[in-house]
């Protein structure tokens, strides 16, 4: 009996936690089918009747299609340049003694406590030097060096590779890039498939840079065309359409969360089976 009154209490928590992190969605929903006045009047559950009237309303600002192509293509560059080099590079760390080794990696803890806005001046200016100006080279280059990803990484590669399977490898004549992408790759994905959340959750959500960096319209990610209609002088009568907007950007961020979550759970039962 005192189990089952346990097991209900934490069912009843975990479904009321459920439906708090739930309810900023539904606001978020409800609202992108209510005109400013009924938004501004309080919260109801009740969908409104100005749907068609909020996505005219946004159409007449941007291109929403436009913007989601371009932020879910520097969204998904960064996210695979980002795993796949960060393990390689969390790999080198985790495997190989080198000079320097223990020294570099002082560095890159040290890179993690620097906050990426002290470089934004330094960094347009290289842009502007290197006339990349407008262009997402620069949104998505530098997501090759990610030193928490590294971190992280090299801190879970250490935990789970037995260094007993690469020596192995490497007896039966397996060459060190053909080790990493059979064994030290495949074991790492649980870990990279999580960090991959993150950055594509960061990379999706990243404003200042491309709002500094691109001056073309028809380049804007989405997040810069949300500040444009949010920064309108008609944003009273906007509120509706800005929600109808954050609900379209928002959609992309929990496809990407829902595929990575599955991934993660799918590669740790297959981690945890022994053929």
């Amino acid at each position: 009996m005192a189990t089952k009154i346990k097991k209900i209490i934490i069912y009843a928590a975990i479904i009321f936690l459920s439906i708090l992190c739930l309810a900023p969605f539904l606001v978020m929903l409800v609202n992108a089918t209510r005109d400013s006045k009924e938004i501004m009047s309080g919260f109801t559950f009740i969908p409104g009747n100005a749907l068609m009237k909020n996505w005219e309303l946004m159409s007449g600002f941007f291109n929403i299609f436009r913007g989601l192509g371009n932020s879910l293509f520097i969204s998904v560059c960064c996210t695979f340049l980002t795993g796949y080099f960060s393990a390689l590079t969390a790999y080198g760390f985790a495997i190989y003694k080198f000079k320097g080794k223990d020294f570099i990696f002082t560095i890159i803890l040290v890179l993690m406590m620097v906050p990426a806005q002290l470089g934004l001046l330094g960094f347009y200016d290289l842009v502007n030097k290197l006339n990349l100006m407008d262009s997402y080279i620069p949104l998505i280059i530098p997501a090759i060096a990610s030193p928490f990803v590294v971190f992280f990484l090299r801190q879970y590669l250490t935990s789970v590779l037995p260094m007993s399977i690469i020596e192995a490898a490497r007896m039966d004549g397996a060459s060190e890039l053909k080790t990493f992408h059979k064994i030290g790759m495949p074991i790492m994905m649980p870990g990279i498939a999580t960090m991959s959340i993150g950055v594509f959750i960061g990379s999706w959500n990243n404003y200042l840079i491309p709002l500094v960096l691109l001056t073309s319209p028809k380049k804007f990610t989405l997040p810069v065309m949300v500040g444009s209609l949010s920064a309108s002088k008609d944003i009273v009568n906007n509120l509706g359409a800005t929600y109808l907007t954050v609900a379209i950007s928002a959609l992309p961020i929990m496809i990407a969360f829902a595929f990575f979550s599955k991934y993660i759970i799918s590669s740790i039962s297959a981690g945890g089976v022994k053929e």
